[in-house]
């Protein structure tokens, strides 16, 4: 009874942290969400410049959107700084060994060399056991799973240039895409270089409104690129960020769940052995017996 009254106040304050991380988890996902939504704006307003660099019919041309045979393939891969999130950085570290292995298996005679970035302590740690023949490790400094907007906008301004360089020739995402507070979605984004399909995915724009580009179109188109290359980026690490928070909200509330079922399997399991205590006491003064 003693053993069991310890762990019945264990699990009870083991379930009131539960609950605590869950509320603090959900204020959290919701300030993401917001910053989710902030960013959309930018992109979609990124998107309907490009509409209407398209819509012109003129000649343009950017190194960004240059293809081109893929000997280094970079891969950015974003996680968590923090864990009880389930199985949220799990599947994010899957989905990289999926597309490693796959190179692997459909190697030619020339290999492809994987540069990965981890952004997040929990993708660093994961990130040193793939240290291989054809995979290399570059750990930006400046990079967290917490990083501010100018963080983020340096750190693309690298990669870009290292593609415009030729350091690397295919530049990938890898995060949580989120849909909603239960659903989140494992997804991959080529960000460099930019398919002309992702340039066309907006709204046609009517082409009989006439429209003076000054400077002329090419230079705009240059100048919109990076900055549909940034607006990637972030929108990827924000939804990462909001699916970061919706994973852990929903652990901790399946482990408040399991805590409070604990909780009553085993303080029906006191309430027994109490009742028998009580019963075997009653049963000896009954009989007269005296140990």
């Amino acid at each position: 009874m003693r053993d069991l009254k310890g762990r019945i106040g264990s699990v009870a304050s083991s379930e009131k942290i539960t609950g605590a991380m869950k509320m603090i988890s959900s204020a959290k996902m919701h300030k993401a969400e917001s910053a989710l939504r902030r960013v959309r704006p930018f992109r979609d307003q990124i998107q309907n410049t490009i509409d209407h660099l398209i819509s012109a019919d003129a000649e343009y041309s950017s190194p960004l959107t240059e293809i081109r045979p893929v000997k280094r393939r970079a891969i950015v891969l974003l996680s968590s700084d923090e864990g009880l999130c389930g199985a949220f950085n799990m599947n994010l570290f899957k989905r990289t060994l999926e597309i490693i292995n796959q190179a692997r298996m459909a190697e030619t005679e020339n290999p492809v060399m994987f540069v990965v970035y981890p952004i997040g302590k929990k993708a660093s740690k994961f990130a040193q056991k793939l240290v291989g023949d054809n995979v290399e490790i570059v750990t930006a400094d400046e990079m967290t799973a917490k990083s501010s907007v100018e963080d983020i906008a340096r750190f693309t301004g690298e990669l870009t240039r290292e593609f415009i360089a030729g350091k690397v020739d295919c530049v990938e995402v890898v995060y949580t895409h989120y849909k909603s507070a239960s659903k989140q979605i494992l997804a991959t984004r080529q960000l460099l270089p930019i398919a002309a399909d992702d340039l066309a995915t907006g709204e046609k724009v009517e082409r009989n409104k006439p429209y003076l580009f000054e400077p002329d179109v090419n230079t705009i188109y240059n100048e919109v690129l990076p900055l549909y290359v940034l607006s990637s980026m972030q929108e990827a690490i924000c939804s990462n960020r909001v699916s970061e928070q919706a994973a852990r909200v929903m652990a901790m509330q399946s482990a408040n769940d399991n805590a409070k079922e604990l909780l009553d399997e085993l303080q029906l399991e006191y309430n027994k052995l109490r009742q028998q205590s009580i019963t075997s006491e009653l049963l000896d003064i009954i009989g007269g017996k005296v140990d």
